[in-house]
């Protein structure tokens, strides 16, 4: 088959390799060959993808076309996915970008992946985190930096950033990703792609690491289209009692085909510029934001001036406190004998945990359910609210995280104050791509209230198709760096080599202090 062929399959939208497959006139098999063959052509220079048994997904796949030769009928037969290294594939290794668990081998799936498979989905491989997924850009030094199939020079964000990157370069139709502060939603913005971060509760998560964020972490979809996304959502939700925050709601409706709804003119949406917390954001980004809210304006949709009204002393960065403190209790003790393993941001991450006081862990606890109670509030009011997702586009590998967002310090975590609030208040988010500034994707943050996950999903698809971007153009030869791997600060190192680049922490700037929020829900820009 030619290359040209091999593209046309392994682009397809979920929706139509499951047709196709079940009515044999594509198979499963060559579906994934296809999906192989962009591997092999890119991942070289990528390095989204970093475990990968060729013969697993074969087997898989020759399953699914068992499985359609006997008159199955089902959701995702036969379209191929990938997976974060923070979840578990059964019989197979699971890191979390870390070498303290290189070797560590799931014992059974996580449970959306257990509902992948029922659906007939083929599972193609494991994508590159950051390590506990604790920073906002892909790197480890396991297996080293992924980089932005927009810029290669640039990285993804983080972090599920190699899932965003595999993704948007066609290796796979959809991946699974996590995101406790952003993780899903932010690197899909910088590679042009739709992610989507469910309502806390309806997507169970019981099999896998512990989650250090303290409950703020959820499983959901990253995918090339809005419709890919829903019908992904609508084959992994569903309760699960070994999960202690599963929540057992009556039956979901058809998400996929609620998407394809027109979204009603009567909606009341509101946007905000800065969420009422003073966030920076660079100049041309948000001109792209507000272009695509005054065409959705345009378009006959009421949009207001607004945001949450927060609580008193509500800072940017709530969740932090209690990632750190987690990470200090899962990793503290082998920080102390394993250092040298372990990245230094995320060393940092862990020092600063273990000196948080129980007073200060608690008092990040509390001001969670205020938050919580603001954004419910607020809803009340809306139906949805748009912000940026991301105040930067995707930022050189060897630069840490910017230092100035918007003309102003940005500190550790100012490329990530768009998404944490929204997983505080437990709503689903979607980020949607609307546009390119300096020819990197730019996206727009669709949030709703609580379980309104298929109406924040038909106004994401209304946005993709205002805003269609161009197709991924996956940049230089795609074998000048078959023989190595690119890796942090943009250095090769060939495969099994020992070295692995230094990863340099980004403190705080200094002076730089987290903004606070306002408490009113007026929002001053414009």
């Amino acid at each position: 088959m030619a290359d040209a062929d091999k593209d046309s399959i392994a682009l397809l939208p979920a929706r139509e390799i499951a047709a196709r497959v079940q009515q044999r006139s594509l198979s499963a098999l060559d579906v994934f060959d296809a999906v192989v063959a962009r591997i092999e052509r890119y991942n070289g220079e990528l390095n989204a993808i970093v475990r990968f048994d060729p013969a697993i997904g074969r087997a898989q796949a020759r399953e699914a076309d068992a499985r359609a030769a006997a008159g199955e009928t089902l959701p995702l037969l036969g379209v191929p996915f990938t997976v974060k290294d923070m979840l578990w594939t059964h019989g197979l290794k699971a890191t979390q970008g870390s070498r303290l668990f290189e070797n560590f081998v799931a014992p059974q799936d996580s449970c959306a992946i257990t509902r992948l498979r029922a659906a007939g989905a083929v599972f193609v491989g494991t994508t590159n985190c950051s390590e506990f997924a604790a920073k906002g850009m892909t790197d480890n030094l396991l297996y080293g930096a992924t980089c932005n199939p927009w810029d290669l020079s640039r990285t993804p964000g983080g972090s599920s950033g190699g899932s965003a990157s595999a993704v948007a370069a066609g290796i796979g139709t959809f991946s699974l990703g996590t995101d406790a502060g952003g993780s899903i939603r932010r690197p899909a913005a910088h590679c042009g792609i739709v992610g989507f971060k469910p309502s806390h509760g309806i997507v169970a998560d019981p099999h896998g690491f512990p989650d250090a964020s303290m409950g703020l972490s959820v499983v959901g979809p990253m995918a090339r289209t809005v419709d890919d996304a829903a019908l992904v959502l609508q084959c992994i939700v569903g309760y699960a009692a070994a999960d202690t925050l599963s929540i057992p709601l009556p039956q979901h409706g058809d998400i996929g085909r609620e998407v394809l709804q027109e979204p009603q003119r009567s909606l009341r949406i509101a946007f905000s510029a800065d969420l009422g917390c003073d966030f920076g954001c660079d100049t041309d980004v948000m001109q792209a934001i507000v272009a695509a809210v005054d065409a959705l304006r345009h378009d006959g949709y009421s949009i207001s001036h607004a945001h949450p009204a927060w609580p008193r002393d509500t800072a940017t960065y709530e969740e932090m406190a209690c990632e750190e403190a987690g990470l200090a209790a899962l990793y503290g003790e082998a920080l102390r004998s394993r250092q040298a393993e372990m990245d230094p941001v995320v060393a940092g991450l862990i020092e600063r945990g273990s000196r948080r006081s129980g007073a200060e862990v608690a008092q990040a606890l509390l001001q969670r359910r205020a938050i919580h109670a603001g954004i419910a509030h607020f809803f009340n009011d809306y139906d949805l609210l748009l912000c940026p997702t991301a105040p930067v586009t995707a930022w050189p590998i060897n630069e840490g995280v910017p230092q100035a967002i918007g003309g102003r310090a940005a500190g550790l975590r100012g490329h990530a104050a768009f998404t944490p609030l929204f997983n505080i208040g437990g709503v689903p988010a979607c980020s949607v791509p609307v546009g390119l500034v300096r020819g990197l994707p730019v996206g727009l943050q669709i949030v709703g209230p609580r379980f309104a996950d298929g109406r924040v999903l038909q106004f994401a698809r209304l946005v993709e198709r205002m805003f269609a971007l161009p197709a991924c153009p996956l940049t230089g030869n795609p074998q000048k760096n078959s023989p190595q791997v690119l890796q942090a600060g943009l250095q090769t190192i060939p495969p099994g080599s020992s070295l692995k680049p230094a990863l340099v922490q980004q403190p705080l700037m200094a002076g730089s202090q987290p903004p606070r929020c306002n408490r009113t829900g007026q929002d001053s820009k414009t």
